[in-house]
């Protein structure tokens, strides 16, 4: 009876469809589709997020069995030294600098979790941290700093804090060597991950309040941007403004004033390459930066080297009463980014020659199968270019003698040359005709981003 229950159902299926005209049937086509595409959405979210999960569960188990099988540590044997580090992380497989609740895939947590592993600090709640910047996912730093509380063998001298009720000077062995910061960190941590120096201060120093300023760098390649008219724009941002239009706005976290100051801007060839694939590097120094500020101004001159925005565009963005609104747009990508320095008053590095040769031999390491990757590509590219094809190009409908057919010519000599590679560099759908950026829907503003948060908090407040 079961098989005649299907193939009645089946049946009746066919006859449902039979009975549908043309644009029923294509509609159905479409809305089932459609339906199967939502579905394997879904399906890969689940999945995407199964493994995250599970990549968490098993880091969060892995870190508990080393934490529970550490000896007990005697802290009270050791004074603690105030002391700065200079970092350098590939942030492109990292979900940001700084300790996240959803993720251990952080730059801060494999810090926390070598300095803990080392007994370096006793915990990150007693260890006076202070980071200089909060860098996002996907962005490298070349010379992040931090400045930490760690455990130190001497008794006395710059940052040295002697705490009192501790037993330093009872502890047997030399009193008078620093520990290896920098070699005992670097044996811990990841190889995207390197302290570079470290140095010690006082007690008063942060690594957050204390920088004069930042350094970020920002590379690309030429592709077909004016680079004169870039950097006619990119000047029109030094100085102090309030950068609304070229950030998101962080009202959440309390971010309400958006005046910053930006001491330089240039942009710069690093080789002689090919136009096109000539490498330029965006440098941006200011003493602080708001959220997504750089890509976004790496964006906006973006499209002012494309020249589908003139260079006054920058002018009109700051200029808040004529523009209190930001238009929508989309930002540059991340991993071209870098936090390249944090400066610092009377600060002198200390580098490790052992450190120092590794950390370069690594890099090194790293640099060569990435630039073997790129040269393969290169190479893959310039065959292309050079395939033959035919001299003349000819309709069907166009009789050709037989030395126009076999007569060739190289690829790149017949079609004109594509030379797009920064377009690459802007996030979002390109679409096939560029609307102009005043043209564009805007975001809320300021104020009204701020009366929308303060409701918010209302309404949790009560609840």
């Amino acid at each position: 009876m079961e098989p005649k229950a299907a193939e009645s159902n089946y049946d009746e299926s066919e006859l449902t469809l039979t009975g549908m005209s043309r644009e029923e049937l294509l509609a159905t086509i479409q809305q089932l589709r459609s339906e199967v595409a939502t579905l394997q959405s879904i399906q890969h979210n689940d999945t995407a997020n199964k493994q995250d999960r599970q990549q968490n569960a098993q880091t969060a188990v892995r870190r508990s069995k080393k934490q529970r099988t550490q000896r007990p540590f005697d802290f009270s044997k050791y004074n603690t030294r105030h002391v700065a580090l200079r970092i350098a992380y590939l942030g492109w497989d990292y979900q940001g600098f700084a300790s996240q609740e959803n993720t251990e895939k952080t730059i801060e947590a494999e810090l926390f979790e070598a300095l803990m592993k080392t007994r370096l600090i006793q915990s990150r709640e007693t260890a006076n941290y202070s980071r200089c910047g909060r860098t996002d996912k996907g962005v490298s730093a070349f010379g992040q700093v931090i400045s930490i509380d760690l455990r130190s063998n001497l008794l006395e001298g710059l940052g040295v804090i002697q705490t009192p009720g501790r037993k330093a000077h009872e502890r047997p062995g030399d009193k008078t060597q620093e520990i290896e910061y920098t070699h005992i960190l670097n044996r811990m941590l990841p190889e995207t991950i390197r302290v570079l120096a470290w140095t010690p201060v006082n007690p008063s120093f942060n690594a957050r309040f204390s920088t004069l300023h930042r350094t970020y760098k920002y590379f690309f390649p030429r592709g077909n941007l004016d680079i004169k008219s870039m950097q006619e724009a990119a000047q029109k941002l030094v100085g102090d403004h309030d950068f609304r239009n070229f950030c998101k706005m962080d009202v959440g976290n309390g971010v309400v004033n958006f005046w910053r100051t930006i001491i330089s801007i240039d942009i710069t060839p690093l080789d002689n390459g090919e136009v096109g694939y000539q490498m330029h590097e965006l440098t941006v120094i200011g003493q602080a930066f708001l959220y997504h500020q750089v890509r976004c101004m790496a964006a906006i001159l973006f499209l002012i080297g494309q020249h589908k925005e003139q260079p006054e565009i920058i002018d009109r963005f700051l200029d808040i009463k004529a523009q209190p609104c930001k238009p929508q747009y989309s930002m540059a990508s991340e991993y071209p980014l870098v936090l390249y320095d944090c400066a610092y008053k009377d600060i002198q590095w200390i580098y490790e020659k052992g450190d120092q040769d590794h950390n370069i031999s690594r890099l090194q390491c790293m640099w060569t199968q990435q630039a073997v990757r790129a040269v393969t590509l290169k190479r893959m590219l310039d065959g292309l270019n050079i395939v033959p094809v035919p001299a003349k190009q000819t309709d069907q409908n166009q009789e050709a003698s037989n030395a126009e057919i076999t007569a060739t010519r190289p690829w790149h000599a017949v079609h004109p040359s594509i030379i797009n590679q920064a377009a690459f560099l802007l996030l979002g759908t390109a679409s096939k005709s560029h609307k102009p950026l005043l043209d564009r829907p805007v975001c809320e503003s300021l104020e009204d981003r701020i009366k929308h948060f303060a409701k918010k908090q209302r309404v949790d407040s009560s609840d």
